[in-house]
């Protein structure tokens, strides 16, 4: 922690309601902010406190927001969007209530939107066994379920 605190309590009170009213955060985010600010250990407590009981800071309400913005900007999966929230030190009833609120018919279309687009970018390669692969590779890697990846490739490659 640095000897000096940058900012006093109240000043970093309104800083971190604006924070928290500009966009949705999460506890460990603010303490991070906090410590760097050089804020105590019990004063970061008890602004954290505030912004709880005041309704700046709400875990379920990131978890939900987290979830909408990675599957419908940057087209993730369920397994990677749990991983990033069991980071954040997210409770687990949070995250399913996040994962919950998922549009099943986005969530697919999106996983098909990225496998074709996978597929389609693949064409100079002849072995279709390696195709697979690559886009397996792919749709593993944004954090989708193996039983879904394995359903949209091989529909892909029967289209083919």
């Amino acid at each position: 922690m640095s000897s000096e605190c940058k900012y006093s309590f109240l000043e970093a009170k309104s800083k971190l309601e604006f924070l928290c009213a500009y966009q949705e955060r999460c506890s460990s985010e603010l303490e991070k902010k906090l410590y760097d600010w050089g804020i105590y250990k019990e004063d970061a407590d008890r602004l954290l406190a505030h912004l709880i009981s005041n309704n700046y800071l709400n875990e379920e309400r990131f978890a939900e927001a987290f979830v909408s913005g990675k599957v419908n900007i940057k087209k993730w999966g369920r397994i990677k969007i749990r991983q990033h929230l069991k980071q954040k030190r997210i409770s687990d009833y949070s995250i399913k209530k996040g994962l919950a609120s998922i549009d099943e018919v986005a969530y697919y279309s999106n996983l098909e939107h990225l496998a074709n687009k996978k597929w389609n970018s693949l064409s100079r390669e002849k072995n279709s066994y390696q195709k697979k692969v690559k886009v397996y590779r792919l749709l593993s890697s944004k954090g989708y379920e193996n039983d879904l990846l394995r359903d949209v490739v091989d529909e892909i490659a029967a289209e083919q």
